[in-house]
């Protein structure tokens, strides 16, 4: 089990970039990571990383959803989520944040892992999401067809952000397979988009809003060509923890989802709370497109993805969404 977690972790997340933050150790001691306060609060610990999509967790506790409903939580955060997953497995953290093909991938290969709250969509608006195939100003590129041939930056090989790339080309009449993909962190895929070592890059906020900054513009918006509002991450548990303590989930989910209603009602509040855990300035953020929030996953395109992720070959098995969502 060790290894096979070792061997997921390095794809466990769609967005990790180095102007995200620093590390932040703040779980609580204790072997199973759950605490008890005298005032009858149940501590539990969150492993995030500090992006932009999980804001609604930090206005939820801000706002006190989550101490409404008996919870404090205890966040860690950390540059890339290659500790989260066995992290949460493990019983280190009680809940993490992941996208859906990572998750699918965990439990295709018998890790046990359990959706359990929305985390984030896609706008579902094409050219104005969060994520978006770009090229320099003067790219002879226009659509996902002209990629064949070319160098395309993604940050994570076989992971949710290639399956998005695959599936413009192919909506364009392309042929995936004859695109070259670079692994590359999203930080650094502007300068290198800028500097002509790639053709392309797939990028997320607030990677996006730099390239733009440099004149770049964008030519496709894949998530919203795999499927209309694409549900892209959620939070999870392990099996083991769902099945032991139901009630503390329940309380998660209900909090977080309020979390995420009062966050995709309150765009500029979304904004403010950014800055106190982040390092991405206050300027850039107001070019940030920020995701969807809604509070219950759309299975429908969940299905889509999983359906793209076997073509490519991602799942060792196929995942059983059942199982997986709440």
């Amino acid at each position: 089990m060790r290894r096979l977690l070792a061997g997921l972790a390095a794809g466990t997340f769609l967005l990790a970039t180095a102007a995200c933050g620093s590390s932040d150790d703040s779980g609580s001691p204790g072997s199973s990571g759950e605490g008890a306060p005298s005032d009858g609060t149940t501590t539990v610990r969150l492993g995030l990383i500090p992006i932009v999509d999980v804001a609604p967790v930090y206005l939820g506790v801000a706002k006190g959803f989550y101490a409404d409903h008996g919870l404090e939580l205890s966040i860690t955060t950390a540059q890339g989520g290659a500790a989260i997953v066995p992290g949460v497995v493990s019983g280190q953290f009680q809940f993490g944040f992941s996208n859906m093909t990572s998750l699918m991938v965990a439990q295709s290969n018998n890790v046990p892992v359990k959706a359990v709250s929305n985390g984030i969509a896609s706008t579902g608006v094409a050219g104005a999401d969060f994520g978006a195939i770009t090229v320099k100003k003067d790219s002879a590129l226009k659509s996902a067809k002209d990629l064949e041939g070319k160098k395309v930056a993604i940050n994570t090989l076989k992971n949710i952000n290639e399956t998005a790339v695959r599936a413009s080309v192919r909506e364009a009449g392309g042929d995936p397979d004859k695109v070259t993909f670079v692994e590359l962190p999203f930080d650094q895929m502007p300068a290198a988009l800028d500097g002509g070592r790639i053709d392309a890059a797939m990028v997320v906020e607030p990677a996006l809003a730099t390239v733009k900054s440099q004149g770049g513009r964008e030519i496709v918006s894949p998530f919203i060509d795999i499927a209309p509002r694409l549900t892209i991450a959620m939070y999870f548990t392990s099996t083991q923890y769902a099945r032991q303590h139901p009630d503390v989930v329940k309380k998660f989910q209900e909090a977080t989802a309020e979390s995420l209603a009062y966050a995709d009602a309150h765009p500029d509040e979304v904004r403010q709370i950014v800055t106190t855990y982040t390092k991405i300035p206050a300027a850039v953020l107001e070019q940030v497109t920020l995701p969807k929030w809604p509070a219950e996953p759309n299975r429908s395109s969940i299905e889509e993805l999983r359906r793209l992720g076997s073509d490519d070959g991602l799942f060792k098995s196929e995942p059983d969404l059942d199982e997986l969502l709440p």
